[in-house]
């Protein structure tokens, strides 16, 4: 059985707004990761089981790795079809809000939810949310987005609900944001999580080889590349890589190829943090993506450096600058933390 994380009010709530909503919106953040995609579709497919009209929009591309799963062909691109994605913002009667906690963070996407009428409700679990919903279901201390619209759907009373291809959704937002179930996942209902969705016909195999064993000779060429370029500081018992606009373009980079590059350096032994930068290829900016292991609070550093957040061994930030000033910031970390870094357990 499953703790009830979830308020009772806050599920009582949205099951009334169920029994008299007709058209539900979905949005999640920008560049959604398959935390994003996974919840999103996971709550897309079980509200479509309960008659719903049900649209999923996201801000931007996601990566192909996670166009395997059923729904994502018709997930609605606002950089593509803002019009579309607007109109049916508007018209909305309620607008989940998945994986983020902030209006910024979906960004184009923000002055049209902001200015919905619809009922809005978050779930996520990330810090602190920003009060922009009805409903807040906020639970940082979660493994994944995917992980609470499971116990919410559970909640409502509706596991019998639960397609495969809703399973297959939720699987795969949590294996993906615990890097396979090696960080924020040591929780035992994890794993009952997990056998419920094996019951409902998922094969977890199967989805572990869609999600990473589909990439292309550019990607894996990418990450050799990466790797020989990879900067190790042992004192600080730390290491960085680094990718350019013009290293992209040489692997013939496409979304998602750099995925779960920043936890390679955590194999080294001795190196508890390790830091990626790359360079938009759309903006001007450095997006910085922070792993840890033990106690070492990545979130901290990216909030303190990079304007970012996220859990205590995953997060992310960026850089609104160029690689040197990305780079300076992170040399800058590393001297205040590491006194942390010397003492973090491995």
């Amino acid at each position: 059985m499953l703790s009830k994380v979830i308020l009772q009010a806050n599920v009582d709530r949205f099951a009334k707004w169920l029994d008299k909503a007709e058209n539900i919106v979905i949005v999640s953040h920008v560049f959604p990761d398959g935390d994003a995609i996974g919840s999103s579709l996971g709550l897309a497919h079980f509200l479509q089981s309960q008659d719903k009209e049900v649209h999923v929009v996201m801000p931007n591309a996601f990566p192909d790795f996670l166009y395997w799963m059923k729904g994502a062909q018709s997930i609605i691109r606002y950089d593509k079809h803002p019009d579309e994605a607007d109109k049916l913002i508007a018209e909305a009667d309620v607008i989940c809000c998945l994986d983020f906690n902030c209006l910024k963070r979906i960004d184009k996407v923000a002055a049209a939810v902001e200015a919905s009428k619809a009922r809005k409700m978050l779930v996520d679990h990330h810090l602190d949310p920003e009060p922009f919903c009805d409903i807040v279901i906020s639970h940082p201390h979660i493994s994944s987005t995917s992980e609470l619209v499971f116990r919410l759907i559970c909640r409502l009373g509706y596991f019998e609900d639960i397609t495969t291809a809703c399973a297959e959704c939720i699987y795969t937002g949590m294996m993906t944001d615990t890097g396979s179930f090696t960080y924020n996942s040591n929780s035992p209902e994890i794993y009952y999580i997990i056998s419920q969705l094996l019951s409902k016909g998922i094969d977890k195999d199967l989805i572990y080889r869609k999600v990473f064993h589909t990439y292309s000779e550019g990607r894996l060429r990418l990450m050799g590349h990466v790797l020989s370029h990879m900067h190790v500081y042992p004192e600080f018992r730390a290491a960085l890589i680094t990718l350019t606009k013009k290293e992209q373009y040489r692997f013939n980079y496409m979304r998602g190829d750099s995925e779960g590059f920043v936890n390679l350096p955590l194999q080294m032994k001795g190196i508890c943090f390790s830091v990626f930068l790359r360079e938009d290829t759309e903006k001007r900016m450095i997006k910085v993506s922070l792993r840890s292991t033990g106690e070492f609070p990545c979130n901290q550093v990216a909030a303190e450096f990079f304007g970012g957040g996220g859990h205590l061994n995953a997060s992310g930030g960026e850089v609104y600058g160029t690689m040197d000033e990305a780079l300076e910031r992170f040399k800058a970390a590393l001297v205040k933390y590491q006194p942390l870094l010397l003492k973090n357990k491995l």
